[in-house]
């Protein structure tokens, strides 16, 4: 028995030869060896029943995976293994999907365990799991190393990509339980084939490789790890043959738009900070809006209904609906028919026809038929004039927003043939482990639009905790803006059809900060289209 110990992430020298020495050959564990236990393992797999001998375990719940344990035989080349993978240059990994480090692609590595392991992996074992699964696997090498440390994580996604026919994980991690988080969760479908919930979780143990079907079915996630002390390391990659057959992609319904309430300009006093209802100073939010296609209006709404919304959402009981599938999204909205008074009120503020405008008057878009830069404000100019209201009152910038459609009419003012702009929205609670992610539906959906976002409930909200509305261009993974939760700061961005966004998941430090013992915050997110 060998008497080094396992070392933890961070601990080895790094120190690397100069000259590279021959690869050490693999020996794998008898329940690979045994003749007797692949014959029994082919025949289960094929028919979809559960298997156990020894160190393996096949099961088909919710989709077949099999767990080997003492993979490898020497313990010698177990921790010599892992102390060459330590010492390789690992890169931090991050999007909307994941985060943590990974290594470059160790199909060149001439580390003689590394090399001997690769050597092992994608000979005498992917034979043994091609006469398993009874198909011809490709020789092609696929692996790399992975360290999962404190609030790492790796979303719900079902790993298909062309070719891979069956994915693998060893592990190489010190006394884990799943206390310490990154279990390796399995998800359960729906009738649309689509993940449902986690129905399995496996832990990781110490020379211990876990193998599973890669299928359209296949929805899995590495759980965020919550230890501060602790590293999972991993070998992982795919096995290459005939991909399985794919039923059809299952479309979403489409979020359901809807023109603007008829509210008139009285719901804007109410509710908006008189400085955002001075025409002049609506032209300076233009005019940066127009530059950078973004903008924060910070203490959006007076101060009073601000507190008293905060108050309703974290007090009354309202209804909160989860939102899936998890391998799109993962939050809590609001029944629209369980708001309290206040929150209703709120939100038909940003539906309303007064704020449709409003929001005209800021970006330059057209979300109503009147709207349309300087020709809006010429009418301003003329109806306050018939008013006699011309001082710089507040009240008389804004009445405009709804009456001057009807004197339009009465001073035979013509407009172009009218589009009808709405919008859709919803209230949403964000908490740890909350998310969204970019997916193929949404880049083939994706269209111009004005996102709006108003948090509440934020207060010294940490970037570090997550929650951030991060927009990317299409197949990038580099980030274009990230707008940061702020109390009663009103987010505007306008995107195009090659712009996605995505929340970034919320990790468990949100948790242990401030007073609440779980602590999250909530916003309105509305979408508005010309």
């Amino acid at each position: 028995m060998a008497s080094k110990r396992r070392q933890e992430c961070g601990s080895a020298d790094g120190k690397r030869k100069k000259k590279s020495c021959p690869a050490e050959a693999a020996q794998f564990g008898s329940a690979v060896e045994d003749e007797q236990v692949k014959r029994a393992v082919k025949e289960a797999w094929s028919r979809r029943s559960p298997y156990s001998e020894g160190d393996l375990e096949l099961d088909c719940f919710p989709f077949p995976h099999c767990i080997i344990k003492n993979f490898l035989s020497s313990e010698v080349f177990v921790e010599n293994l892992q102390k060459e993978l330590l010492g390789l240059d690992f890169h931090e990994k991050s999007n909307d999907l994941y985060k943590f480090k990974q290594s470059d692609d160790l199909k060149k590595r001439t580390e003689p365990h590394i090399a001997g392991l690769r050597e092992g992996l994608f000979g005498r074992f992917r034979s043994w799991l091609g006469e398993v699964l009874g198909v011809e696997l490709e020789p092609t090498v696929d692996i790399s190393c992975a360290r999962y440390e404190h609030t790492d994580v790796l979303l719900c996604h079902d790993d298909e990509l062309e070719g891979r026919r069956v994915a693998f994980i060893l592990y190489l991690v010190p006394p884990w339980q799943s206390s310490d988080g990154g279990t390796l969760d399995l998800y359960s479908i729906n009738s649309n084939f689509q993940p449902q919930s986690i129905v399995k979780s496996l832990v990781p143990s110490w020379n211990t490789l876990v193998l599973f079907e890669v299928s359209p079915v296949s929805f899995h996630q590495v759980s965020e790890v919550l230890s501060k002390d602790k590293c999972r390391l991993s070998l992982s990659g795919w096995f290459h043959g005939p991909s399985l057959e794919r039923p059809p992609r299952h479309v979403e319904a489409a979020v359901p738009r809807s023109p603007h309430l008829p509210r008139d300009e009285t719901v804007l006093l109410e509710w908006v900070n008189p400085a955002y209802l001075d025409i002049s100073y609506q032209e300076q939010i233009q005019e940066e809006f127009e530059d950078s296609s973004e903008i924060q209006l910070k203490d959006f709404l007076k101060e009073e209904k601000f507190r008293e919304v905060s108050e309703a959402l974290r007090l009354t009981e309202i209804e909160w609906m989860r939102k899936g599938p998890p391998n799109k999204r993962c939050y809590e909205a609001a029944s629209l028919d369980s708001l309290p008074p206040c929150v209703k009120a709120c939100w038909e503020l940003l539906h309303s026809e007064a704020f449709f405008l409003l929001l005209s008057n800021f970006t330059g878009l057209r979300l109503h038929y009147l709207s349309g830069g300087r020709r809006s404000h010429w009418v301003v100019d003329r109806l306050g004039s018939e008013c006699e209201q011309r001082e710089r009152c507040v009240t008389a910038r804004v009445i405009f927003l709804v009456s001057a459609a009807r004197f339009c009419v009465l001073i035979g003012v013509k407009f172009s043939e009218p589009s009808i702009p709405v919008c859709c929205g919803e209230v949403r609670r964000w908490s740890h482990g909350s998310y969204t992610l970019l997916h193929d539906g949404e880049a083939a959906q994706a269209e111009y639009a004005l996102d709006l976002v108003l948090p509440f409930g934020c207060t010294d909200w940490q970037s570090e905790f997550g929650g951030l509305t991060c927009y990317v261009a299409n197949e990038e993974d580099e980030e274009l803006l990230t707008i940061y939760p702020e109390e009663n700061s009103l987010a505007l961005v306008y995107r195009d059809k090659e712009t996605l966004k995505f929340v970034k998941h919320i990790n468990h430090k949100s948790t242990s900060a401030g007073s609440s013992p779980c602590r999250g915050f909530y916003d309105f997110s509305f979408v508005y289209y010309e």
